[in-house]
This record gives structure tokens, C-alpha cells and sequence, in this order.
């Protein structure tokens, strides 16, 4: 994978990140530390996988696209 595909990946888990973050920010307040650890290494591990999944797929990141 070439630096600019892995900058567009980890921008692409980022931005996936957040907007889980918005969801556990909102749950925040009734849920437990184990909870809240769960659902942070849950966000990484899907941002991981779907920006896998668009970057494999040509949907972000392609010539073809832009």
C-alpha cells in the first residue's frame, strides 16, 4: 500500500471514528467504563474494516475516481 493510500485509509477510520463517538457520546452517561472501552475498540476495529472495504473496492482512493 502506497503512504498516500495509508493517509486516505487512516482519514477514512477517522472520520468512520467520530461519528461512532457521536453515538457513545450520547450513551456516555449510563454506561460503564467496560462499556464505554468496548464500544471505542468497536469503532476502530469497523472504521478499520470499511475503509479496508472502500479502499479494496475503488470506491475512495481510485484513479478513476479522482
Amino acid at each position: 500500500m502506497s503512504g498516500g493510500r495509508m493517509i486516505l485509509g487512516a482519514t477514512i477510520t477517522g472520520v468512520f471514528c467520530v461519528g461512532f463517538s457521536i453515538v457513545v457520546a450520547a450513551a456516555t452517561m449510563a454506561l460503564e467504563m467496560w462499556q464505554v472501552l468496548t464500544f471505542s475498540f468497536v469503532s476502530g476495529f469497523l472504521g478499520s474494516l470499511v475503509s479496508q472495504w472502500l479502499l479494496a473496492r475503488g470506491v475512495i482512493g481510485s484513479r478513476r475516481n479522482g
